[in-house]
């Protein structure tokens, strides 16, 4: 044995970490910027907001009044029938809004998705005319606002009194053309989906090689 002691060698100290753990609250510097889209959204959102509003303003004002004053009583049946009508036709200028709407595939043909586009532009104008009439019988939220403009002929105030049940009966309407709509749109999809030809091929016949097949063979008794 040797009477010297040999000191044990220290161990080298580990290296500093160099890579940092991303926390789950801060950016990436690898990842790419997300684009802010909020000035975009609010510089269209608000002016085509006014652009569609518009023309229901300019028709309360000039042709309101004179629709639910001398046309209204003219109408087949007065006022509660004009109700009514417009009532059935909401579902009616919706669904002729809307579905051309739902054919358009910007990615499959630009050209045909602007053809469908064009094609909901009636329905958005018959749209315009029925909320158009509707809005000419709403009344301000606040009864202190319900002055003389509203209680003169044709406003709001006086189609209210001279029809009380004008919104149950425009109402009623709306549920029921609905619900024919829905009606139909289901029997049409059942009847096509009865109607539609198979694609399934038949089954083949057993072959003499087929475990069922017995070729000139028959079974035994």
């Amino acid at each position: 044995m040797s009477g010297g002691s040999a000191k044990p060698k220290r161990r080298k100290a580990a290296g500093s970490a160099l890579r940092y753990e991303h926390r789950p609250g801060r950016p990436s510097a690898d990842q790419p910027k997300k684009r802010d889209w909020g000035c975009a959204v609010g510089c269209v959102a608000v002016p085509g907001a006014f652009v569609l509003l518009t023309p229901l303003y300019f028709f309360d004002q000039y042709w309101g009044d004179e629709l639910w004053s001398d046309f209204a009583p003219a109408w087949p049946g007065g006022g509660y029938a004009l109700a009514a009508t417009v009532g059935a036709l909401v579902p009616l200028v919706f669904l002729a809004w809307v579905a051309p709407l739902t054919r358009m595939n910007w990615k499959k043909s630009k050209p045909r998705s602007l053809a469908w586009a064009a094609a909901s532009l009636p329905g958005l104008a018959a749209g315009y005319l029925v909320v158009g009439v509707i809005m000419g019988t709403v009344r301000p939220k606040r009864r202190r606002d319900w002055d003389s403009d509203c209680y003169s002929e044709g406003g709001p105030c006086w189609v209210h009194v001279h029809y009380p049940w004008l919104w149950a009966v425009g109402l009623a309407a709306t549920l029921a053309a609905a619900a024919l709509l829905i009606t139909l749109f289901v029997t049409y999809a059942g009847r096509a989906s009865a109607t539609a030809p198979s694609t399934s091929e038949p089954e083949a016949g057993p072959t003499p090689r087929s475990p069922t097949g017995t070729g000139d063979r028959r079974p035994p008794a």
